[in-house]
């Protein structure tokens, strides 16, 4: 029932900024957590942010990221996003967004459901 499709992946230099927008079907969406991860070639997909589900009024970030990106959502829309600022060239990865019906705060890729295709970002040095 849930359909996710991340977009905004680019190339960008280190030091810029990108924003990650993630679309998602089904009139459930308000009510999901959402959450985004990476995956860097050859390296497991880990754990990025997450936002609560209904206001969004609750995040967080792994900690490496913290102060340089945001993540957002928007319920009118059935969208969320991730702000990336200050990106570094050893991040380049596939960015992935996913929904989970669980409550709480989750942070293992294990904990969601739904997946996007992903999306590329690729910083340059």
């Amino acid at each position: 029932q849930v359909q996710v499709v991340e977009s905004g992946g680019g190339v960008v230099q280190a030091g810029g900024s990108l924003r990650l927008s993630c679309a998602a079907s089904g009139r459930i969406f308000s009510l999901l957590r959402m959450g985004w991860f990476r995956q860097a070639p050859g390296k497991e997909r880990e754990f990025v942010a997450t936002i609560n589900g209904g206001r969004g009024d609750s995040t967080y970030y792994l900690d490496s990221v913290k102060g340089r990106f945001t993540i957002s959502r928007d319920n009118a829309k059935n969208t969320v996003y991730l702000q990336m600022d200050s990106l570094k060239p050893e991040k380049t990865a596939v960015y992935y967004c996913a929904s989970t019906g669980r409550f709480g705060l989750r942070t293992s890729k294990d904990e969601y459901d739904y997946w996007g295709q992903g999306t590329q970002v690729t910083v340059s040095s």
